[in-house]
């Protein structure tokens, strides 16, 4: 199938992009969490989102999240790794599928941490961003996997179902639930080693072996998740209309760029979207009349 439009992001301004599709009748699909997007949850109280005053992040979720199921809005929990521009369409790669769709949004927030030293020189080399993408290369093999959330403990186990050793390090503070066969190790990563491909992770206490350290955040920084796309430091250029420098492909919220503003997020994913459907639109026009 091909999609009308995929948007990568279930925060603010990729929850308000897919009700506004759905109200343009697009066939869309979403990639998120079914929870939103931590980034709101976790907010103590919001005080400027207009029509919603001093509210709690978790209440907010909740009300995007309904508001959302009420338009018959479904997220795909699958991880984007790469979205590649193939002319007239895009590819989407997941952890398990690939996607494709004639126009995309990218709402994924920004990476609050810097990478690590090497890392984006190894990327490909030992360096990767998805688990259980890759996991099949690593049978017999030694992997470190760096977790921002409770959510990756899934690919941990995944990988040790292929790796001879498999390393977690969470970057959170609470209980980790892995297999057995999964060592968790509380440690500070510091600096990926490797001349040519990865051979050991550095942190805070010593240096381990290892043929792969995969890195899994909230978000993957836009310059790798879309080669060729044109950013500015930790955000995607757009002009006012939300289109980039790729011809149907759109940016809002906190990777377009600054205030992060809940309320300027969901303005910018109804803005968004409605130029990708003029996109669209004219786009069949124009293969109509040939």
């Amino acid at each position: 199938m091909v999609y009308d439009i995929a948007i990568i992001g279930s925060g603010p301004a990729g929850l308000e992009a897919a009700i506004t599709a759905k109200i343009r009748k697009q066939e869309i699909v979403l990639f998120g969490s079914k929870e939103s997007s931590m980034k709101v949850a976790k907010a103590h109280t919001i005080q400027n989102y207009l029509g919603l005053p001093d509210i709690a992040g978790k209440d907010m979720a909740e009300a995007f999240l309904k508001h959302a199921e009420s338009m018959g809005v479904e997220i795909n929990e699958e991880q984007v790794t790469a979205v590649y521009a193939m002319g007239d369409s895009f590819m989407i790669q997941g952890a398990t599928n690939m996607y494709e769709a004639k126009a995309v949004i990218l709402a994924t927030g920004v990476i609050a941490a810097k990478p690590y030293p090497n890392e984006e020189r190894l990327l490909g080399a030992g360096v990767s961003y998805c688990a259980t993408c890759d996991a099949a290369l690593y049978k017999g093999k030694t992997a470190v996997i760096i977790g921002s959330s409770a959510k990756e403990e899934g690919e941990a186990d995944f990988m040790s179902e292929y790796a001879a050793k498999t390393y977690y390090i969470p970057l959170y503070k609470e209980e980790v639930h892995v297999k057995p066969e999964v060592e968790v190790i509380r440690e500070k990563p510091i600096e990926i080693i490797g001349d040519t491909k990865v051979e050991k992770l550095k942190t805070d206490q010593r240096e381990i072996e290892t043929d792969g350290v995969f890195v899994l955040r909230e978000a993957v920084a836009p310059g790798q998740l879309v080669p060729g796309i044109e950013t500015d430091g930790p955000h995607v250029k757009v002009n006012i209309d939300m289109s980039t420098s790729i011809p149907g492909l759109y940016a809002a919220g906190d990777i377009a760029g600054l205030p992060y503003q809940y309320i300027k997020a969901a303005g910018q994913g109804n803005t968004a979207v409605l130029t990708a459907v003029s996109y669209l639109t004219e786009k069949a026009r124009r293969e109509k009349n040939g």
